[in-house]
């Protein structure tokens, strides 16, 4: 039988009934003492994943402050920021408030770039730790979520299907790997992958232009998922890790063509 321990830090705050797991990490309270740089990031991070989608209105100052844990003049701070990174925009009025605006991701030659400034021992380095939290999400997910918990995932592995470009794809694939966290019903796990994925995210961009290798990832996701409905913890980690690591192989033999 799966358990059904969840961390208190992961129930659903946020007022919405059947909120997934990954937004409510988004909104859990932050836990560093720098609150502003906290609360930038952690909400950056969400928007830059499609954790929180284009166009969709924050809560209000007083609920997202309480959300946070932060006090109003610390939010309206990281608001400033947020909107100086072209992250957040403020509409004043009836009807008004902060509302997302997702970010393009750079052209292939920044990140070309960028990846140009990472080697290969640092890319094999980022491989294992996204594949041992990957690996763990999944085999905890095995263990304890249910059907409604699996929503979100196949949902991401249907939009990953059909997403028609680059950037689109690499904000699923790093959104499927946040939800699997949630999925794990842990808020640590799927804070940390939110982390994870901003740093690795846009890089994929490099390699998921082709569709042949869409696909590919598409039915590795949804084997993951067939292990976790299967309630198989070992073969859900190795899948997951198998994933990750196919990924993580593919940007090291770029990165050594560059």
């Amino acid at each position: 039988m799966k358990q059904r321990h969840v961390e208190s830090d992961a129930r659903d705050t946020s007022g919405r009934g059947g909120a997934e797991g990954a937004r409510r990490a988004v909104f859990a309270p932050v836990e560093s003492r720098a609150r502003v740089e906290a609360v930038v990031r952690r909400i950056g991070d969400a928007i830059e994943l499609g954790l929180l989608a284009d166009g969709e209105q924050l809560p209000g100052e007083s609920e997202l402050a309480g959300l946070l844990g932060v006090s109003t003049v610390t939010l309206r701070e990281a608001l400033m920021a947020l909107r100086q990174r072209g992250l957040v925009t403020t509409r004043r009025g009836r009807g008004g408030g902060s509302f997302v605006s997702l970010p393009e991701r750079p052209g292939q030659e920044r990140l070309r770039a960028r990846l140009r400034g990472w080697s290969s021992e640092e890319l094999r380095d980022l491989g294992d730790h996204w594949a041992a939290l990957s690996g763990t999400a999944a085999a905890l997910a095995a263990e304890r979520t249910g059907p409604d918990d699996l929503r979100p995932l196949l949902r991401s592995v249907e939009e990953l299907a059909t997403a028609p470009d680059a950037a689109a794809r690499s904000r699923v694939y790093g959104r499927f790997h946040v939800e699997l966290a949630a999925a794990a019903q842990s808020a640590r796990l799927t804070r940390e992958q939110v982390t994870l994925q901003t740093e690795v995210g846009a890089l994929l961009c490099l390699v998921l232009a082709t569709d042949e290798y869409r696909e590919e990832v598409a039915d590795r996701h949804r084997a993951v998922i067939r292990a976790v409905q299967d309630e198989a913890p070992d073969s859900a980690r190795t899948l997951a890790e198998r994933c990750v690591r196919e990924s993580a192989a593919r940007l090291i033999a770029l990165r050594l063509t560059l």
